[in-house]
Parts: structure tokens; sequence; C-alpha cells
């Protein structure tokens, strides 16, 4: 009888650490951001507010490679131009992986109003 409570409860603790690793995977792992459009992070795309292009390669470099487990290390991320702050619009960011290979990344805005805009980027 006590190896049985033993082993329900070895078997429910695992069960709740893989549970709560996969949520901060999950949760540490998004591509989506939100950025405010202020006066540091806005720029002009055809005459559209955009979100500055230093401001969308730091975030994805950031994001790209949050846990060891989730996507590749990458490094030099560049972007050709501001991100414009309509939805819809997309770039292709470029990066390089440890190995020396680039890696493009594309970038789509899904939300976007006159004080923000929410885009993500594809792994």
């Amino acid at each position: 009888m006590q190896r049985s409570k033993f082993l329900v409860g070895v078997v429910g603790g695992v069960t709740a650490v893989v549970a709560l690793g996969g949520l901060g995977t999950y949760l540490l792992a998004g591509t989506e951001s939100t950025s405010r459009l202020d006066e540091y992070s806005t720029a002009s795309v055809d005459g559209h507010k955009a979100l500055a292009a230093n401001i969308v390669a730091g975030r994805t470099e950031s994001k790209y490679h949050p846990l060891p487990w989730v996507g590749d290390k990458l490094s030099g991320v560049t972007c050709p131009t501001a991100l414009k702050a309509v939805t819809g619009a997309t770039l292709t960011c470029t990066g390089e992986k440890s190995d020396g290979k680039t890696v493009e990344i594309p970038v789509r805005v899904t939300r976007a109003d006159a004080k923000s805009v929410t885009w993500n980027f594809e792994r």
C-alpha cells in the first residue's frame, strides 16, 4: 500500500514538473511582440508610421533562441527597413547562425493602431 502511494506521488510530481516546463517553454518561446510607437521607436515608411528596424531586429534576435531547446542561436539580426504599422505588413529580416549560415526571418504585423503595433516572426 505504501509503495503504491509513493508511486502515485512520484508520477503526479513528474507530471506537474513536465506540465510547468511545457507552460514555461510556451510562454518564453512566443514569437509575438507588441511594441509602442513613440518618439524613440517610430520611423516612417511610405508616409505610414512604422516600428524602427533596429527595434524589430533586436527584439527578434532576443526572442529567437529564448531557451536551449527552442530555436537556433542567432547573431547580427538586421532588418532592411522599418516595419509599417499596418495590419498585414511584412518584411524579411536576416540573422546568422553560429555555423555562419544565414537565416531569413519573415516578420508580419498582426494588429496596429496609432500607439502600438503587434507583430510576430517565424522561427
